[in-house]
């Protein structure tokens, strides 16, 4: 079990922007009902058609946000990164989850009850336009998202996928290789696209000198013209 102390010091570290805004009760309450559990690599945390109960921060790790469509092929809504609040947008809406989460790799995850949530919210005038914000934030995104899901042609959707990844995620150490691995049945959901059309591609920036494909590992080499493709896609 974790110590008290080890939870408040998490919870002011990593989740620092909603820590400020609370007074000292408010932050006794919140330490008081917080728990953090790690989950494996293609874990569940949540399925679809779930009562959302929770509120959660991803503390470390990386969780993708998705859903099943015809035939079982999924699309991958939103890759969450840290210190990023998921899963309680659903509560506010009183439905219950319309997606599911699983982790990407191994992640550690603080959980909030969602009525504990409500209750200090409409308390703290602050805390109620945090939570404004962050929603309003991921609206755009989604809105944003979705035209260009659905607009774009394969090699913008794509190109778009891989700079997506770059500024969630960073650059391992020589600036260039993205700090995630995906499988490319995973980068063809992110870009809705099928599996061959995803590997396909991907050749065709291997060969234009756009992209080092090494695996899993994607180093990108001309940064310019990813965005441009992105941009005209």
């Amino acid at each position: 079990m974790v110590k008290k102390s080890t939870i408040e010091s998490i919870i002011r570290e990593d989740m620092a922007d909603m820590w400020a805004l609370l007074n000292p009760d408010e932050k006794r309450i919140i330490t008081d009902n917080f728990h953090i559990q790690t989950f494996k690599k293609n874990e569940m945390i949540y399925s679809e058609g779930e009562k959302a109960t929770q509120l959660m921060c991803l503390i470390k790790g990386k969780v993708k946000i998705f859903k099943e469509g015809v035939g079982g092929r999924s699309q991958i809504i939103r890759l969450i990164r840290p210190v990023q609040y998921f899963g309680y947008r659903a509560y506010f809406a009183g439905e219950n989850y319309v997606t599911a989460a699983s982790a990407f790799e191994t992640a550690t995850i603080g959980f909030l009850p969602m009525n504990i949530i409500e209750t200090q919210i409409r308390k703290n005038n602050q805390l109620a336009y945090f939570f404004i914000k962050e929603l309003a934030m991921d609206l755009g995104i989604s809105d944003t998202r979705t035209v260009n899901l659905t607009q774009k042609h394969i090699r913008g959707r794509l190109a778009e996928s891989l700079l997506m990844l770059k500024d969630n995620y960073g650059l391992e150490e020589d600036g260039a290789t993205l700090s995630i691995y995906m499988a490319r049945e995973d980068l063809a959901n992110l870009s809705n696209m099928t599996t061959s059309n995803a590997i396909r591609t991907l050749s065709c920036f291997s060969n234009e000198k756009i992209i080092i494909v090494d695996g899993r590992k994607i180093k990108i080499i001309d940064e310019a013209k990813l965005r441009k493709i992105s941009r005209f896609g």
